[in-house]
């Protein structure tokens, strides 16, 4: 899937990822696409419930060699 910005959170543990994503989706237009590559677990449940609270749309969660890439579209106006 491609994305209008990929956010490198390569070894950061929770909450940081969605954290970071929290502040990058802020900067994007709505519509736009966010990749966050991550290495912890917990953004597989954890990027489902912030974006159930944001009103982000959650795309696509891939795993690929202990990389875990999660696409979000912009939705909310207002993070």
């Amino acid at each position: 899937m491609e994305s209008d910005f990929t956010l490198d959170c390569y070894g950061l543990l929770c909450p940081m990822p969605v954290f970071k994503a929290s502040q990058k989706i802020k900067e994007l237009q709505t519509g736009q696409i966010l990749e966050i590559i991550s290495t912890d677990e917990g953004i597989k449940s954890d990027i489902k419930v912030w974006c159930e609270k944001t009103g982000n749309e959650l795309l696509q969660i891939d795993e690929d060699d202990g990389e875990i890439h999660t696409f979000i579209r912009k939705l909310a106006s207002d993070e």
